[in-house]
């Protein structure tokens, strides 16, 4: 797979349980001190509420999703990619097309994600703040992050 074999199309509503998917399996993997049972709660509010209302652009690859983007503003609410599909510049190629679209970036990401932090660093997000606890109150330390074009 190359760069621009990656096709970043708008989000339609056929793609919510292929989203679903890739948020649950990525969100396993990455974010497994949450726990399953919670992270299966969220993904009702994920198919129902966030990606109706986000400005979400999918990438594809051979016309099948593989991983998204959601935008409230230049906010990144989510960046997931299938696990299969993760350290091939899906994620790099998503977050360029956002930021061309937007001209800034910010985020919040959970601390112990450490691949999330790695990645977000790596390709230029600067750290601006942390916070204890999550939107839930839950004790898990987020990082507020921005990246300027």
């Amino acid at each position: 797979m190359k760069f621009e074999d990656v096709i970043i199309r708008p989000f339609e509503a056929s793609d919510t349980v292929k989203l679903s998917d890739i948020w649950l399996e990525a969100s396993l993997l990455a974010h497994p001190f949450i726990g399953e049972s919670r992270l299966m709660d969220q993904r009702a509010l994920i198919e129902k509420q966030y990606l109706p209302s986000a400005e979400t652009w999918v990438a594809t690859l051979d016309g099948e999703p593989a991983g998204f983007i959601s935008l409230l503003d230049t906010f990144i609410g989510g960046l997931f990619v299938s696990p299969c599909r993760q350290g091939h510049g899906i994620g790099r190629n998503l977050v360029s097309h956002a930021l061309r679209l937007k001209g800034e970036l910010s985020l919040e990401a959970y601390t112990e994600n450490v691949q999330a932090m790695g990645f977000y660093r790596a390709i230029g997000f600067q750290e601006l703040s942390r916070r204890s606890t999550d939107d839930e109150g839950y004790s898990f330390e987020n990082a507020r992050l921005r990246l300027v074009g």
